[in-house]
C-alpha cells in the first residue's frame, strides 16, 4: 500500500521513521483473550487481518520488529517447547510468530476449527483452554461452574502469556453477552483478571445479543454479563448483532454511489483492491454460524463472517497505534484517561468509517472532514443508536493514514458544532493519529463515543430481561448454580447505570457555572484593519 506525504512511516533497523525523524516505540504488549465461539472466531479474523497489516506495512522485509512484538512473539518452533527469540535491536529475522492470545471455550468445534485453519501455527497450544460439552446457553453455568472449575488453569495460561511481556499493557477480551460460555465464562475472567493483574488495563469487546436473539435466555445472560462488564472492566466496548447485520446488507447490497453504501469514502491506494469491511476479502474463515448444507445456512454464514469482520476491523483500528507508528498516536491506556470521566461510565460506543463494499473500489476518496461526519452518523454505529440525538461525555477519534495534525483538528472543528458536549468539557475529543492505513485503503477512522446514547442500549436489554423475569420463565435453570438475588443485583447495578447517563443528559450549569464558562472563555478575535 502506499504511504506517503507528512504522515508516511516506514522501518529503518529497530526503529520507525516519521516524516523523516527517527522515533522510538516503545514496547506496549497486548494480550488478547477470546472466549467462546463468537468471540474466538472474531479474535480469529482479527489475527487475519492483523497479520495482513504487518506484512503490507513492512514491504516485506520479514524483520521483527517493536510494533510486532505488542501483539506477537518471535520464536524458534524447532525447538519444544517453541524457544523465545525476543526483539533485540529491531531487525532480528521473523522465525516462527506466535500470537500473544489465550483461547477458551467449553467446546472444541471451532477451536479445533482453528487448530486445522492456515493460523494454526500462530496459536500456541499451551495457551487453549477447552472442555466438551458447554454452557448451555446459561450463564450461571458458565460463570459459576466452569469458572471455578478452570480458574487455575485459565490463569496460569495468561500468567505463561504475560511471562515474556516487558510492559504488560492491557488485556483485550472478545466475547459474546448472550450465550453461556462467552457471557458466563467470559464474564469469570474478566474478574479473575480483576483480581490477579489489578494494575493492567482491561478493555472489553463485547456483542450484545439482538432483540430477535434465538438464544431465548439471552436477556438474562446479556443482563449478568453487563453487570459483569459494569463492575470490572475498565473500558467497555459494546456491539450489536442487529447494527452489525444491518451494516453487512448495506454495504453489499447498496448501489455504487449511495452514500450509505460507501461510507463517504471509497478507492484504494495505488491499485490495490480493498476488502469489504463486510467481508473476508480472501481472508481465512473461521466457524461461520454453525453446521448446515443448505442455501440458507450458507448465506446465514456468508452473514456472520461479515459481522465478524466489521468488529475486527474496528478492533483493528482501536490497536493501530500499538502496531504502527503515527504523528499522534494513542496508546490504549490513553482511553481510560480521556474517554473515562467517571469510573462506572466506561462504555464507548464504536462507529467505522468508510464503510465500502468490493463495489465501491474505483471511487475516489472524500476529504477528512466528510470521513469524520461520517463516522459520527447513526449508520456508522456499531451499536443501533444515534450519539449526535444525545450528549457527549468524551469521544475518540482514531484516525488511520496519511492525515496531519492539523487538517485533523480542523476537519473535527467543523464537526463539533453539530454535537452536544458537556458544558463542563467542550473540548471532550482525544484525536489518534496512526501513520499505517488499512490494506487497500488510503484512510479510515474508528470513532468511540462515550455518549449518553448507552442509556437506551442498555434500557432495551433491561427491558427484554423484565419481560422474563417477571414471569419467573427460565430462572431454575440458572438457579442451579447461582442465588435468584444474582439477578437482582445485576439488573440493579444496570438501572444506577442507565440514571447516571441520564442524569448527564439532563444536567445543565449552574448560575455559578455560567459566570465561571464566561470568564475563563477566550476574548472574541479582534478584526483585522
Amino acid at each position: 500500500t502506499r504511504r506517503s506525504g507528512r504522515g508516511a512511516a516506514r522501518r529503518s533497523g529497530g526503529r520507525a521513521v516519521l516524516g523523516g525523524r527517527h522515533v522510538h516505540l516503545m514496547v506496549r504488549e497486548v494480550i488478547t483473550v477470546q472466549v467462546g465461539q463468537c468471540g474466538n472466531q472474531i479474535g480469529c479474523r482479527f489475527w487475519d487481518l492483523a497479520l495482513r497489516e504487518h506484512a503490507a506495512f513492512q514491504r516485506g522485509t520479514g524483520t521483527f520488529d517493536e510494533s510486532m512484538s505488542s501483539f506477537f512473539r518471535n520464536v524458534d518452533a524447532r525447538r519444544s517447547p517453541a524457544a523465545e527469540i525476543g526483539l533485540g535491536d529491531g531487525t532480528r529475522p521473523i522465525s516462527s510468530l506466535r500470537a500473544r492470545a489465550v483461547m477458551v471455550d467449553m467446546e472444541e468445534g471451532v477451536v479445533s476449527q482453528v487448530l486445522r485453519s492456515p493460523l494454526a501455527e500462530l496459536f500456541d497450544r499451551s495457551s487453549i483452554l477447552t472442555d466438551v460439552s458447554g454452557a448451555g446457553n446459561n450463564w450461571a453455568h458458565g460463570h459459576d461452574e466452569y469458572g471455578p472449575m478452570h480458574r487455575d488453569g485459565l490463569l496460569e495460561r495468561v500468567r505463561r502469556a504475560a511471562e515474556p511481556c516487558d510492559s504488560l499493557q492491557c488485556f483485550s477480551l472478545i466475547y459474546s453477552m448472550g450465550g453461556g460460555t462467552g457471557s458466563g465464562l467470559g464474564s469469570y475472567t474478566l474478574h479473575a483478571l480483576a483480581d490477579d493483574f489489578p494494575a493492567v488495563t482491561r478493555i472489553t469487546t463485547a456483542v450484545f445479543p439482538s432483540a430477535t436473539d434465538d438464544v431465548i435466555t439471552s436477556p438474562y445472560n446479556s443482563v449478568l454479563a453487563a453487570n459483569a462488564l459494569l463492575q470490572h472492566s475498565d473500558v467497555a466496548i459494546p456491539v450489536d448483532n442487529a447494527a452489525l447485520a444491518s451494516m453487512v446488507r448495506r454495504a453489499e447490497g447498496a448501489p455504487p454511489h449511495s452514500t450509505a453504501a460507501t461510507g463517504g469514502l471509497g478507492g484504494s491506494a495505488e491499485g490495490v483492491r480493498p476488502d469489504s469491511l463486510a467481508s473476508n476479502g480472501g481472508g481465512r474463515s473461521v466457524g461461520g454460524s454453525g453446521g448446515g448444507s443448505g442455501g440458507g445456512s450458507s448465506r446465514r454464514a456468508r452473514a456472520f463472517d461479515g459481522m465478524n469482520n466489521l468488529v475486527a476491523h474496528a478492533l483493528c483500528g482501536l490497536t493501530a497505534s500499538v502496531r504502527f507508528p503515527g504523528a499522534l498516536n494513542t496508546d490504549l491506556a490513553d482511553l481510560t484517561s480521556n474517554l473515562v470521566p467517571f469510573p462506572k461510565m466506561h462504555f464507548l460506543l464504536p462507529a467505522l468509517a468508510p464503510l465500502y463494499s468490493a463495489a465501491t473500489a474505483r471511487y475516489q476518496p472524500a476529504k477528512l472532514d466528510a470521513l469524520i461526519s461520517e463516522g459520527l452518523a447513526p449508520h456508522s454505529q456499531l451499536t443501533t443508536s444515534d450519539p449526535r440525538r444525545h450528549r457527549y461525555l468524551a469521544c475518540g477519534l482514531l484516525l488511520r493514514g496519511d492525515a496531519t495534525a492539523s487538517d485533523a483538528h480542523r476537519a473535527l472543528s467543523q464537526a463539533k458544532p453539530q454535537l452536544s458536549l458537556p458544558w463542563w468539557n467542550p473540548d471532550a475529543f482525544k484525536m489518534g493519529l496512526c501513520a499505517a492505513p488499512p490494506v487497500g485503503q488510503p484512510h479510515a477512522l474508528l470513532a468511540l463515543s462515550n455518549n449518553c446514547a448507552t442509556a437506551g442500549i442498555l434500557e432495551a436489554m433491561v427491558g427484554r430481561f423484565d419481560q422474563l423475569y417477571r414471569r419467573g420463565a427460565h430462572v431454575h435453570h440458572f438457579t442451579r448454580y447461582m442465588d435468584s438475588s444474582r439477578f437482582d443485583e445485576a439488573r440493579e447495578g444496570l438501572c444506577g447505570l442507565i440514571d447516571a447517563y441520564r442524569g448527564v443528559q439532563h444536567l445543565e450549569p449552574s448560575p455559578h457555572a455560567q459566570e465561571l464558562m464566561a470568564q475563563l472563555a477566550p476574548p472574541p478575535a479582534r478584526a483585522a484593519r
